[in-house]
């Protein structure tokens, strides 16, 4: 069975980190993966998004026309993508950000307070991983031992900022 997910927001807010750090867990896993990342020409403040599809077979197409998943960091991305999703997903909102306006009904809508929650852990910066912890434990995509396993391979040239996103991981897994 194949899982496809849209991580999308603007450019500095950890989006396709969120993305490649799924891919990495998956593959740890011994899985099939696809990263594709779009971003506009500007870095920060621009729009980011990226696509990551995971199976137990070989995967045909990175691109993912309807994704069961999508997780939102803005308010644009929800008008961009919300559509996209097909029907019986899952929509992860960041609801520190985006007031959960969501015009269907036949998908399940999850607030997450990522940014608030990482404000609390003194960093704002980690707000994707208060998300990514969260879209873990809801989608059951990988593990979270996995998923911070990923993490620490991903650090290890900034190992001062493992325990900070190890945290928020756990908290936004432990959200639910």
């Amino acid at each position: 069975m194949i899982s496809k997910t849209i991580f999308a927001g603007f450019g500095g807010q950890g989006v396709l980190s969120m993305g490649l750090n799924l891919a990495q867990a998956a593959m740890l896993e011994d899985k099939s993966v696809t990263y594709l990342p779009a971003y506009g020409a500007e870095m920060r403040g621009g729009t980011a998004n990226c696509t990551v599809a995971i199976s137990n077979e070989e995967i045909a197409s990175p691109v993912a026309s309807s994704p069961e998943f999508l997780v939102a960091m803005n308010s644009p991305s929800l008008v961009r993508f919300q559509n996209q999703v097909k029907s019986g997903g899952v929509f992860f909102i960041n609801s520190s950000l985006i007031e959960a306006n969501v015009s269907r009904e036949d998908i399940d809508i999850v607030e997450v307070p990522a940014n608030e929650m990482a404000e609390e852990l003194g960093n704002l910066k980690c707000a994707n991983m208060v998300m990514l912890g969260a879209f873990t434990k809801k989608s059951k995509v990988v593990s979270l031992p996995t998923l911070i396993k990923g993490l620490e391979e991903s650090f290890k040239k900034k190992p001062k900022l493992i325990g900070l996103n190890t945290t928020a991981l756990t908290n936004g897994y432990e959200l639910f």
